[in-house]
């Protein structure tokens, strides 16, 4: 017999049917993304608590572009738009998806309006501004 209780598995069909048309690697994405945009933003700092290590929105939605361009390269916009994901409100929208659903915390100062229009897609994801991303790393 086990030590402990098995862990109740989430139930992310719920989530993803109230958040919108973003399927489950998206959300998975914007985890990962997350973490990647923490440790860039506090990389000089060890003994942070979980709250001082928060980021807003405006840095996971440049941190989320970094770390398209990162995973997926040119292919990127083109990854990112299979997810139904074409601007940073949609970021904004998965985050509190993920919020509600108690995957992720927030300060109080965190708003949905934080996500909005802080690039644009088009131009982030330019093919001369990947090149020239993807030609420095």
């Amino acid at each position: 017999m086990p030590d402990h209780e098995p862990q109740e598995q989430f139930d992310y069909t719920k989530m993803l049917a109230q958040a919108g048309p973003y399927p489950l690697e998206a959300y998975s994405f914007v985890r990962e993304g997350l973490s990647y945009t923490m440790q860039r933003v506090h990389e000089n700092v060890d003994d942070l608590e979980d709250f001082e290590r928060h980021v807003d929105g405006r840095q996971l939605c440049l941190g989320l572009r970094d770390f398209a361009i990162d995973q997926y390269g040119l292919l990127a916009p083109v990854v990112l738009s299979h997810w139904s994901i074409f601007r940073t409100d949609d970021f904004g929208r998965i985050v509190f998806a993920m919020i509600n659903a108690g995957l992720m915390s927030r300060s109080t100062k965190d708003t949905l309006e934080d996500f909005r229009s802080v690039f644009d897609f088009g131009e982030a994801f330019s093919e001369d501004q990947l090149l020239q991303c993807v030609s420095s790393n």
